[in-house]
Order: C-alpha cells, then sequence, then structure tokens
C-alpha cells in the first residue's frame, strides 16, 4: 500500500523527479513514474507540484542544491513556463562565465609567470571538470530534454554549449600559437575532446547504465571524482606539452618580449 509522504519530504521528491525525467525525457515520464520511485500515492505528490512540469521544474532548480529548497508554507510548488526554465539555465550559464579559469586564461596573452602552457590547461581542466560536476542534474536534465521544449534547447546547444566549445578552440588555438602547448590535431577537434571528455566524467558517468565501471573491486561503486580530475589532467596536459626544445624556446621568447616592454616603458 502507497505511504503518505510527510511534508519535509520535498527534498526526496526533487531527487526522484530528477532520476524520472532523466530516465524517460519529458513526454514519455508521468507523475504516476515519481510516485513509484517513492513509494507513494500518485495524489500524494500534489502536496508537493501541481503536476509534471511542476516537478520538472523543481528538479531542474533544486536537485543541484544551488538554490535552497523553497519553505514548506510555499508548497505545492506550480509550473514555470518554458521561458522562465530557459531563464533559469541562462542565469547559471552567466553566473559561470566571468570566473572560469577558461575566462581568465583567455584574458592573458601567455601563461602566468612560472606556470607552463600545460599547468595552465590543468587548472583550466580541472576548474571546468569541478564546476561541471556541481550542476550535473540540470546539466543532464537539459541535455536529456532540451530536444523536448524549444526554448531550452535554445539556450543549452546555442547559448551554453556552442560559446564553450569555442572559447577552448580560442584558447588552444592562442597556446598552440605561442608555444606554450602543442594541439594535436584540428584545434577545434581538441577542444570538443577536452571539453566532452570533462562532460563524460564529471556528469554523465553519473546515470551510467552499466553501473560500476569493469575493473573496480567489489568495494567500490565509481571512481572517486578527485582521481578521475587527476587523471583527465595528467592525460590533456601530457597529450599538449611542448618538447623540452620548444618548450625552451617559448620561454626565451617570453622573456624577450618581457624585456622590450620594460623597455618601452623606460
Amino acid at each position: 500500500m502507497p505511504r503518505r509522504m510527510p511534508p519535509d519530504r520535498f527534498g526526496a521528491v526533487v531527487a526522484a523527479s530528477a532520476q524520472v525525467f532523466v530516465a524517460h525525457g519529458f513526454q514519455r515520464a508521468q507523475v504516476q513514474d515519481v510516485a513509484d520511485v517513492l513509494g507513494v500515492s500518485k495524489g500524494a505528490l500534489y502536496g508537493y507540484a501541481t503536476g509534471k512540469l511542476a516537478l520538472f521544474s523543481a528538479a531542474l532548480r533544486y536537485a543541484d542544491g544551488v538554490e535552497p529548497l523553497p519553505d514548506r508554507s510555499m508548497l505545492p510548488v506550480s509550473a514555470a513556463l518554458p521561458g522562465d526554465l530557459a531563464a533559469v539555465v541562462r542565469a547559471r550559464l552567466a553566473g559561470q562565465l566571468p570566473d572560469l579559469e577558461l575566462t581568465a586564461a583567455l584574458q592573458r596573452e601567455a601563461p602566468p609567470d612560472g606556470v607552463t602552457g600545460p599547468e595552465e590547461l590543468a587548472v583550466v581542466v580541472r576548474d571546468l571538470y569541478w564546476r561541471l560536476s556541481a550542476h550535473r542534474f540540470a546539466i543532464k536534465l537539459v541535455d536529456r530534454c532540451a530536444p523536448e521544449f524549444s526554448e531550452l534547447r535554445q539556450v543549452w546547444f546555442e547559448d551554453g554549449r556552442s560559446p564553450q566549445m569555442g572559447a577552448m578552440a580560442e584558447y588552444l588555438r592562442r597556446r598552440g600559437a605561442s608555444g606554450h602547448l602543442v594541439v594535436p590535431g584540428v584545434v577545434e577537434l581538441v577542444a570538443r575532446t577536452v571539453v566532452e571528455l570533462c562532460v563524460l566524467w564529471a556528469v554523465h558517468r553519473h546515470w551510467d547504465p552499466a553501473g560500476t565501471p569493469v575493473g573496480l573491486p567489489a568495494s567500490r561503486e565509481d571512481f572517486d571524482d578527485d582521481e578521475v580530475v587527476d587523471m583527465l589532467t595528467r592525460l590533456l596536459a601530457r597529450g599538449t606539452a611542448p618538447t623540452p626544445s620548444a618548450a625552451a624556446s617559448t620561454a626565451k621568447t617570453a622573456k624577450a618580449a618581457k624585456s622590450a616592454q620594460a623597455g618601452g616603458r623606460r
């Protein structure tokens, strides 16, 4: 017999809603699916949300813990219009972009003094990974359901992913041209590979239908985020590292340019 849910279980409703919408998409998901995950009656959910779109809105907004859960007096939550959902995603993106290490790197002509190109790339990748991880529920929900909402599709694929790929490509192009990095292929392809690797490990692996990765001991369910980040940064840094002679030449050129700038200011 389905059980009734206490009024402080909205967090469980949000988590179950995220699970259902990621699994089925928006159109195929039903309120009953969320109720089944929670083991409650369908009617019990209407004390938390007014319907399916309201459950999706709640999952998108609250599943990552970026926004605090609404007060009990604000329940049931109402459905957000698709345009409002797009505004939520756009605001999340806008809030992250100014502080990205990638953004900071693009504002510099070269890595900071004493930092090599691969070391700078490692900082950029590490920062991107942790930001993706912190928003992984919203990213997965939007990636899964954006094709069903034209507003979300535009903000995600046109305003979100494309600029990110473009920024990474521009960063690699500049550091490759200056000799701080070696870009092992077409720059746009390498840029997409870097970003997609971060998205795969920070976001999508958490919903891997295969479950426990092959080779892990039975005592472990998944790879630790810290070891994933360390692997990614080492892999990408080593794959883009200039040869010792090229690195020395780059350092010499940078030193000469710095001296020239200093002389010009005298």
